[in-house]
């Protein structure tokens, strides 16, 4: 053949080939992983919603109310879903989730599965709707709105057995037909226990695997309401990040991949949690975590914490370390008795609203000149350093398919000043990028700054001291090619960090005598006490294995015979294990003074969290 024949033969391939490597860089890089939804994206844009808790429970300045409280006490004087609403919305939170029903039973809206409900109490001679007053209020001023109706039910004498499952299914569907688009079907994995049960006043367990058929029940949201993303310990569409502080790891990947445990199905209450915080790096499932924590120490208002609120400092770690970790925060709010929120709740969701205002106002890259070390297919337009600083989740920087690593580098005029890094990838092609890292040019030389890892919807990088710099670059390390949609450096202003208020009317607890016996403690002040209430505080270090779910505390005038002054339980320490208090109905003298374990949150080898230094008496 000729020579110059074959050399064509072997060049037009090699066109062929370069022409279709030049059209796949310019079209969009292929997906990586698992995706999410068209709901997921609108629950990943909303970052910060609240959960609103107001029942009966709220007149019993209990946590978890046990299902026996008379409607009669439900009767908010002062009721005003505007003014809460509106208070969570200067905070800079977009939704609401309304409590529709707890643990107690009582459903706040006029339902037709339960007489134990609003319908029955004297606000609005029984004719309110609760529920419809936040929906109403939440429109009002623009924020989305969410349902939780709680699976236990304390209440009902049903709990427990196949009728109820049918009940709960029915107040589901009343709420997801009545009550507008929903933006989030809220559940969690509190199901059975002690209850009234309609004066049964007994322990039910149930199968939390199977009892109530999730995925069947679950069901009825997909078809009432197909835009409300599911959230449960492990829900269809967000996870629990596992703690009730709101923090997430470090490192915390939006894909997930569940485990069962043994044959049971991987449903909320019975699966492997080990990962709920962590999430797995290419997880079969993409379900992001939302982290939830209370502005006040408890959930449910308590006249007590008017002075422990969460400080803008506070707040603002945890937005870091949930929000800035790929995930959302969901921020508890306690109405009073009267219907309304505290002027401290209030000032406090205002400060905070004012603050992320001032730390994310001026984006100090949009100042500077960009270069990156390469551009997918050249495409300045579709892929270029402008969408980097655009404000827009989905449009990005991209690299050819064969770059895994690349670094974006800014140049100021002049050197500026930055304390926090926040950086976005365009989930809607995956999480894609491993880790990243930051560097500064000072002194004629590069320095290392911070890394991280599982970027996702939002991550935000806090550095330990303010820095100056002219140049800044990233890093940016992926299995695949890399999309990146935003990058931002901002100068956090200075906050004054104010820890919690201590009661200051506790006694000095030096001098006392105490005796451990197994799961109880004694005290012996030395002398005679007169006091009216008493606090234990769990492990605040290692887990809540050994706290006290239950207690019982007696009093002596000589350490042999004594008298009880007091039970109940401490609720919800298992996964938000703060101070509990103990208000007795009056005041009580003793010279000796017990406190019983009579049930404990399991682990710890079997041992009681209890010691001295856990308790306080107060006068």
């Amino acid at each position: 053949m000729n020579i110059f024949k074959r050399r064509n033969l072997l060049f037009i391939p090699a066109i062929l080939v370069t022409t279709v490597s030049s059209y796949a860089q310019r079209s969009a890089p292929a997906p990586y992983g698992a995706l999410p939804s068209d709901r997921q994206l609108k629950w990943q844009e909303t970052e910060m919603y609240c959960i609103v808790h107001f029942t009966p429970t709220t007149f019993q300045n209990k946590e978890w109310g046990y299902g026996d409280a008379d409607p009669s006490i439900f009767n908010p004087l002062k009721f005003n879903a505007d003014q809460i609403v509106a208070a969570a919305k200067s905070g800079g939170f977009k939704g609401i989730v309304y409590v529709a029903k707890h643990h107690d039973g009582f459903a706040l809206w006029p339902t037709k599965t339960s007489t134990y409900n609003i319908s029955e109490s004297p606000w609005k001679n029984g004719k309110g709707d609760m529920v419809k007053e936040f929906q109403m209020a939440a429109k009002q001023e623009g924020m989305k709105f969410g349902i939780y109706c709680s699976p236990w039910d304390r209440s009902n004498t049903t709990y427990g057995t196949p009728e109820y499952v049918d009940v709960y299914r029915k107040q589901i569907t009343e709420l997801y037909s009545n009550y507008g688009d929903l933006f989030m079907s809220w559940h969690d994995g509190a199901n059975g226990g002690d209850g009234f049960y309609g004066g049964k006043n007994e322990k039910r367990k149930v199968d939390q695997s199977s009892y109530y058929d999730w995925m069947n029940t679950w069901a009825i949201t997909r078809k009432l309401q197909p835009n409300a993303s599911v959230f449960s310990d492990i829900g269809l569409d967000v996870r629990w990040v596992g703690n009730e502080k709101g923090l997430a790891p470090e490192t915390s990947w939006s894909t997930i991949t569940i485990k069962g445990k043994e044959d049971k199905a991987p449903m909320p209450g019975f699966m492997d949690d080990n990962n709920l915080g962590s999430g797995t790096r290419d997880g079969k499932q993409w379900i992001p975590f939302e982290g939830d924590v209370a502005l006040r120490p408890g959930w449910f208002y308590h006249p007590e914490q008017d002075n422990q609120l969460k400080t803008t400092a506070e707040l603002f770690n945890i937005y870091c370390s949930s929000v800035g970790r790929g995930g959302a925060l969901d921020l508890g709010l306690s109405p009073t008795t009267e219907g309304i929120l505290h002027q401290n709740d209030v000032a406090a969701l205002a400060a905070f609203g004012k603050y992320l205002n001032e730390v994310f106002a001026v984006n100090l890259t949009r100042q500077a000149a960009i270069s990156v070390s390469n551009l997918r297919g050249k495409q300045q337009k579709t892929f270029g350093t402008a969408n980097l600083t655009d404000g827009d989740r989905y449009t990005y920087w991209a690299t050819d398919d064969n770059v895994h690593q690349a670094a974006v580098n800014f140049t100021f005029k002049q050197p500026v000043r930055f304390s926090l890094i926040q950086l976005r990838e365009n989930i809607k092609l995956g999480q894609r990028i491993d880790s990243v890292a930051v560097e500064a040019f000072k002194d004629g030389q590069w320095f290392k700054l911070a890394k991280a890892t599982s970027i996702g919807a939002n991550r935000i990088i806090r550095l330990p001291k303010e820095e100056t710099a002219l140049k800044v670059r990233i890093h940016v390390y992926a299995p695949v090619s890399i999309a990146l949609s935003e990058i931002g450096l901002y100068l956090q202003p200075k906050l004054q960090t104010v820890g919690t208020q201590k009661d200051d009317n506790s006694y000095d607890k030096t001098s006392w005598k105490t005796v451990n016996d197994n799961n109880s403690i004694t005290i012996d002040p030395g002398k005679t006490l007169t006091f009216s209430a008493l606090s234990y505080l769990p492990d605040q270090e290692k887990s809540s294995a050994g706290a006290i779910e239950k207690y019982e505390l007696l009093t002596s005038e000589d350490g042999r015979s004594w008298k009880s002054q007091s039970s109940g339980e401490f609720s919800n320490i298992e996964a938000n294990p703060i101070l509990q208090r103990i208000v007795l109905p009056q005041t009580i003298a003793a010279r000796y003074i017990k406190i019983v374990s009579k049930q404990a949150v399991p682990g710890n080898n079997g041992k009681v969290q209890l010691n001295g230094a856990q308790i306080e008496i107060y006068k």
